[in-house]
């Protein structure tokens, strides 16, 4: 097996002449204007609701030494799939030009949720109930997510954190010459996190809300991890879990990814999915990785 500095996935810094094109897309309510003014305050020119028919023309205009970020959606005049996506190929074919796809996206719930607290109407349900035009929009952007090089789920973020997302997805952090592993703990109950590259279920583990001393703690909590870790089955989990991802974090980086999101889940996203997230996130960081950790159902309470 190699070093762990060998299998510690890194990014090559980008030469100095290349031009950043990021075009933001995703669901209406998702948070896309939100993201656009982040990049203006990170330094690029911002342009929002971009016909497709003069993005050529932005581009060709633009500076080396001033990115440049778009909003291109179902609301821009020309828009299909199709078009934006031809059109991104030919971008990519030009030299000295960096393009990505970022695509924002968050639980119809939540967009709902959105929309009717400030009261503004869907670009495709003018003349339809709300629920039509997210579902019509959802089957006319799943292509669009699919070839994105980076799904942002926006649900559960504040502004300034999305903030940093934006920095962590594009290299502009420090040390952003190496890919970002976010490692997130869930809940199943809860739902799936959208942004997971892979995602790993260790309910197969004995669960210590079982136990009446652990059940008010959480997995960060002593007791909780050594009694997780206690489990038989779980050196021989934690052994395959990890060659294998030193077989796929090295691959996953160089098909270009600079940012991955493992997510490990249990059955409420407090305990046994919480240890393995953290002892995940040591590992990486021991490797020389950038490794980050979100427990995102740990404040639901303690239910299973």
């Amino acid at each position: 097996m190699s070093s762990p500095t060998d299998d510690a996935p890194t990014l090559a810094p980008a030469g100095t002449a290349m031009q950043r094109l990021v075009v933001l897309t995703g669901m209406s309510g998702a948070g896309k204007s939100s993201a656009l003014a982040a990049l203006e305050d990170l330094g690029y020119e911002a342009v929002d609701n971009l016909p497709l028919a003069l993005l050529d023309g932005v581009v060709a205009g633009g500076t080396l030494d001033r990115p440049l970020a778009v909003v291109i959606d179902v609301r821009t005049r020309g828009f299909t799939v199709d078009r934006l996506t031809a059109m991104l190929e030919q971008l990519r074919a030009r030299q000295g030009l960096d393009v990505r796809l970022l695509f924002l996206d968050c639980d119809d719930d939540i967009l709902r949720q959105r929309f009717t607290e400030t009261r503004r109407r869907h670009p495709l349900a003018l003349d339809r109930p709300l629920s039509d035009g997210l579902a019509l929009e959802r089957e006319r952007m799943r292509r669009l997510r699919e070839c994105a090089d980076v799904v942002v789920d926006t649900a559960h973020w504040t502004l300034g954190e999305l903030k940093q997302r934006l920095e962590d997805h594009l290299g502009l952090a420090a040390g952003g010459e190496h890919t970002l592993i976010n490692v997130v703990s869930f809940g199943f109950r809860h739902g799936l996190p959208r942004e997971a590259d892979l995602v790993f279920d260790v309910r197969f583990l004995r669960n210590p809300h079982y136990e009446p001393e652990l059940r008010p703690m959480s997995g960060k909590d002593p007791g909780v991890a050594s009694y997780v870790e206690a489990d038989e089955d779980f050196p021989r989990f934690w052994d395959r879990l990890t060659g294998l991802l030193a077989v796929v974090l090295p691959r996953q980086h160089r098909e270009g990814k600079s940012y991955l999101t493992l997510a490990v889940g249990c059955t409420g996203g407090r305990h046994r999915s919480v240890r393995v997230a953290e002892r995940l996130g040591d590992w990486l960081r021991e490797r020389g990785a950038r490794a980050t950790v979100r427990h995102r159902d740990l404040d639901r309470g303690g239910r299973i």
